[in-house]
């Protein structure tokens, strides 16, 4: 490996640019998580370096006042090497942090459902379909383009947005159902009826599942109801909401907050 060089000459970004300081940081970290009874061989493992090279990176280690050696495979890191790990960790996230506001947070990039087989590169219009975000290679009044390509059905990266994405919001119907103990739930049929005009049928409280179970429904939200409902509608979406009187009053102050669309319906009412 040649001579020793003291770790703590070693400026922060050295801990990404050279490779030996890279390798140093993470040996002193793993003989960290393992003191005082160090494996030179699981380091080498994990590390993917020989042992012999473990052996003289945590001989340099000693040398440098970072490790101290109590016995054969027993080794302590010091206060200066912990000191040693959380500056060049504390440069590491400052780096990272760097990276995900200034260079990632600058790109915007969205998910979308592909409707055909997209390249890199090629501009497609969007939609949005069942609540959903979707990329059509036949264009649209809104536009995107394609930065990872994929075949129809599969997700893809869009960005460089032009346009509105024009669609209407949902609505949402609400069908309170009694706690147990203010009375009897409301005759299936209607429950069943409600639901023949919605896209998404949504259960708040146990009297709710209860009685979407009987009207033999599978509900598509049961849990998150108040958030559920309410993305689902702000995307397109008529949804049934079944909710128990006493889960009602938070799952209305919701919508309202969000702005969306609701009316509460009588469950006798058809």
């Amino acid at each position: 490996m040649g001579p020793s060089e003291d770790p703590g000459e070693a400026t922060a970004p050295r801990v990404l640019d050279d490779r030996r300081d890279a390798t140093r940081y993470r040996v002193l970290v793993e003989i960290a998580a393992r003191q005082p009874a160090v494996s030179q061989e699981e380091i080498a493992d994990v590390i993917g370096v020989t042992s012999q090279a473990v052996s003289d990176y945590v001989r340099d280690l000693v040398d440098g006042g970072f490790v101290e050696k109590h016995g054969r495979g027993r080794y302590e890191v010091t206060k200066e090497g912990v000191d040693w790990i959380i500056t060049r960790t504390d440069a590491l996230s400052e780096f990272v942090s760097r990276v995900s506001e200034d260079v990632l947070g600058s790109v915007d990039v969205d998910a979308a459902v592909t409707t055909g087989s997209v390249e890199e590169g090629d501009e497609v219009g969007l939609e949005m379909r069942d609540g959903v975000l979707h990329a059509v290679p036949e264009g649209g009044s809104a536009t995107a383009v394609v930065v990872t390509g994929g075949e129809a059905g599969e997700a893809v990266g869009v960005t460089d947005f032009e346009g509105v994405v024009e669609y209407d919001p949902g609505m949402v119907t609400v069908v309170p159902v009694p706690a147990v103990t203010e009375g009897s739930p409301p005759p299936l049929d209607v429950i069943t009826d409600r639901a023949a005009g919605a896209e998404l049928v949504a259960v708040g409280g146990t009297e709710a599942y209860a009685l979407a179970t009987r009207a033999d429904l599978r509900p598509d939200v049961r849990f998150g109801s108040a958030t559920g409902v309410s993305q689902a509608a702000l995307r397109g979406l008529d949804v049934l909401l079944l909710v128990s009187t006493d889960e009602l009053s938070r799952h209305t102050t919701r919508l309202r907050e969000d702005g969306v669309r609701y009316e509460v319906r009588d469950s006798l009412e058809r």
